[in-house]
């Protein structure tokens, strides 16, 4: 009787791994990194942490801070509350418009060391300077700017991942898909480059939001070298797929990030 029931839970054990589920983080055109486990209950999990982060962070932002601790001011509970929401947005969005690219990398929680490594630098900054000069992070209009910034640079990102919908990718595509087409209207007659001009002014916003002069300006150079490397690869491999479409779309409309044509 007990090696009948162990047969049975083998049995639906193995069901299970073979069905496909809606919730299937797999996805059709890119590999993954295979750090995280692709799996729904990754997914979900991280929603959660995500969701967690962003509604301490929220709370401590609409409080204006915590006057019990030194460090839990508004302006870093909206830094807190921008980051996790960014990175649970890009998988919502890949998920919702872009679902055969869709996977446990969408969250773009591996997206590099350099990535972890600024956004730590920004917050030792932020807290040293808290720390021993307070009054330094006392100009309310800077964050004030900083948020602004941080919205705006959102909604244009998420904006253009919705509006390019599978022409989105999170990685610089090399070789033409069927489905591929070239995207030039709604925000992208606006911006060249939406998702990328949004990530670089939403991430100036956060540092604004901080009132890091250091990571500021760091960010910005790093960025903006990073950005400039990117486009030529890109348009590199879309004059390749649209040829003359494209080179008249990039001579009619600009990036608006400074100095990147």
């Amino acid at each position: 009787m007990q090696d009948i029931q162990v047969d049975v839970f083998e049995q639906r054990v193995q069901e299970r791994r073979n069905a496909k589920h809606p919730l299937t983080t797999i996805p059709a055109t890119v590999e993954t990194h295979g750090n995280i486990p692709n799996t729904p209950l990754a997914a979900s999990t991280i929603s959660f942490l995500l969701g967690g982060a962003f509604a301490l962070g929220f709370c401590l932002f609409l409080q204006g801070g915590l006057s019990s601790h030194w460090w839990a001011t508004y302006q870093l509970g909206l830094f807190v509350s921008a980051w996790s929401a960014f990175h649970w947005g890009e998988f919502a969005v890949t998920a919702g418009w872009n679902l055969e690219k869709c996977s446990v990398d969408s969250f773009l929680l591996e997206n590099g060391a350099m990535y972890h490594i600024a956004n730590g630098i920004a917050l030792v900054e932020y807290l040293v300077t808290l720390f021993f000069s307070p009054s330094s992070k006392t100009f309310a209009y800077i964050s004030t700017i900083g948020v602004a910034f941080v919205l705006a640079g959102q909604a244009l990102r998420t904006t253009a991942m919705m509006h390019a919908a599978t022409n989105f990718s999170h990685s610089v595509a090399l070789r033409k898909r069927d489905t591929h087409q070239l995207v030039t209207n709604g925000v992208y007659a606006w911006f060249r480059h939406p998702s990328y001009t949004g990530f670089f002014y939403w991430a100036l916003g956060t540092q604004m939001v901080l009132q890091n002069p250091v990571s500021f300006v760091g960010f910005a150079i790093v960025l903006w070298r990073f950005f400039y490397r990117r486009t030529r690869v890109e348009e590199k491999a879309l004059v390749q797929f649209f040829g003359n479409d494209y080179e008249s779309y990039r001579r009619r409309v600009g990036t608006w990030i400074p100095f990147i044509p």
